[in-house]
């Protein structure tokens, strides 16, 4: 029986995580040339196996030469075969593997691994999000937190968590690490497509800070901000962001 869309997802996440743990542990590679060759190794994995399952599809991903024929498709994956170098390349927890779909520029399904924590987050096995405790915690990033984030933060009481990649960030409120993902640094369709998936389908708030949903495929892959947090917090951080906005102009 062939694989559905999600599952399809979840596993070839899954097993692009084992392989790039194999390229670090395989002792061959060291700084710089490891993230390299992780990346590639993981790019030309997915990218195989999805030219070989769906092969109907486009594709977008942060390692290949975009090809713009992707605009005229309606189903299009989108995938990051390790986003946070750095973390990967640390043997930190924080890094992870994107595989999306989007269609007509919906995030429709994917999955999120986390190789180092052992973990895949997929958006057809949405698990229970815990509560939010007293005081909330947003990610940020640990190398350069966004000033806009910070004052936020600072606006609604809420404790800074530094963290690695975008997809671990998302995934950390899922698995009630953290509470909100605010990002105003600037990103790419492959950054979030994924995490964006797998956040709506475990019923977070998804979208820009002005509040607009995300649009992927688009001619420009640039995604200026994003807002990733409960439903229940998501009029109070725009209206926080919309301020902080109003008052640098």
């Amino acid at each position: 029986m062939a694989m559905t869309d999600a599952a399809l997802a979840a596993h070839l996440a899954q097993v692009a995580g084992q392989l790039l743990i194999a390229v670090r542990t395989s002792g061959v590679f060291a700084d710089k040339a490891l993230g390299k060759a992780g990346d590639a190794t993981a790019n030309q994995f997915l990218c195989h196996a999805l030219r070989a399952q769906r092969p109907e599809d486009a594709l977008l991903s942060e390692e290949e030469k975009d090809n713009l024929e992707r605009l005229a498709a309606s189903r299009v994956w989108i995938v990051d075969p390790v986003d946070g170098t750095r973390e990967y390349g640390e043997a930190r927890a924080d890094w992870a593997v994107h595989v999306a779909l989007a269609v007509d520029g919906v995030p429709m399904l994917g999955a999120v691994a986390l190789p180092d924590q052992g973990r895949v987050l997929r958006s057809d096995q949405p698990v229970p999000v815990p509560p939010a405790p007293e005081v909330l915690r947003m990610v940020v990033s640990r190398t350069r937190p966004a000033p806009e984030a910070e004052a936020v933060a600072a606006m609604i009481g809420a404790e800074l968590v530094p963290m690695g990649s975008a997809g671990a960030k998302a995934m950390a409120v899922i698995l009630g690490e953290a509470d909100i993902y605010l990002h105003t640094g600037g990103q790419y369709e492959w950054d979030s497509c994924a995490p964006a998936a797998v956040a709506l389908a475990h019923g977070l708030h998804v979208s820009r800070i002005d509040g607009t949903p995300l649009v992927y495929n688009q001619a420009d892959t640039y995604m200026p901000d994003l807002l990733i947090c409960r439903k229940e917090h998501a009029d109070m951080v725009l209206a926080r962001v919309a301020e902080v906005s109003a008052a640098s102009r």
